[in-house]
């Protein structure tokens, strides 16, 4: 028995080794003195993190990448919240088709659903580049707003709801005084993990940027066709970090156990 604890040690421990060895090492390298990337690194230095706010491209991108984020988390919002309650509360015909659909922009690859933008949102309906990003940003938060959010509508308990209906309250105002309060956490969590997958995304990015337009992922890989200095290191160490300080923030607001929920 004893054997077996300690394989499955070993096991997890390589597991483990696996997964945050390339983070680890990414690490090391951003702090290297010197103008090539390398792994150990010679010296200790911060001109790479100082680096990253002397290339124009990166703050242009990093605006652009935002502002895409948190319009398009604003509009899946307004799309989800509604669509979230109706599949948690309602029962009607067609309804888990209807979720499929809205679940469907998680289930499809990337590169697919991202040149299914390009084709129709860009070729076939003509949109701005800005305007057509925007969309492809939206669909893509819409499945983690909803999923998120009817998790925490499942421990929402309609009862209240309903009390507060028979006491007057007309619909809209229940809606929004009374069940909305009560998954604050689930629509706060949704929002920051929505924003962190757009963020973050390439595949629809790279897809939906062109000239004048581009997010801060796709003007890293650009830097890196290039640069091979270890500012790319240093940003991605950043952004680490920032991820992380989001999903210790959805931890304390809701814990793992919600996404693991119907």
């Amino acid at each position: 028995m004893q054997e077996k604890n300690r394989g499955l040690a070993l096991f997890t421990l390589l597991v483990f080794a696996f997964l945050l060895g390339p983070l680890i090492i990414i690490s090391f390298t951003s702090f290297e003195p010197g103008s090539v990337l390398k792994f150990p690194p010679e010296g200790f230095s911060l001109r790479w993190y100082e680096n990253i706010f002397n290339v124009e491209m990166f703050m242009t991108t990093f605006q652009t990448s935002m502002l895409v984020s948190l319009l398009g988390n604003l509009l899946a919002l307004l799309l989800g919240i509604p669509a979230a309650y109706a599949l948690s509360r309602f029962q009607f015909r067609g309804k888990g088709l209807l979720n499929g659909i809205f679940i469907s922009p998680v289930l499809i690859p990337g590169i697919v659903m991202g040149f299914a933008m390009l084709k129709y949102v860009i070729v076939v309906y003509h949109l701005p580049i800005y305007a057509g990003l925007l969309v492809g940003h939206t669909v893509l938060m819409l499945p983690f707003i909803i999923r998120v959010i009817a998790s925490s509508l499942s421990n929402f308990d309609f009862a209240i709801e309903e009390a507060a209906l028979s006491l007057g309250a007309g619909r809209l105002e229940t809606f929004f005084k009374v069940v909305l309060p009560n998954i604050r956490s689930g629509i706060i969590a949704a929002i920051l993990i929505a924003f962190l997958e757009s963020f973050n995304n390439v595949d629809i990015s790279v897809f939906m940027t062109g000239p004048g337009v581009s997010t801060l992922p796709i003007q890293m890989l650009t830097y890196v066709e290039n640069n091979f200095d270890p500012t790319i290191a240093a940003i991605s160490v950043v952004l680490m970090m920032i991820t992380a300080v989001l999903m210790f923030i959805i931890e304390r607001l809701m814990g793992l156990s919600y996404f693991t929920k119907r």
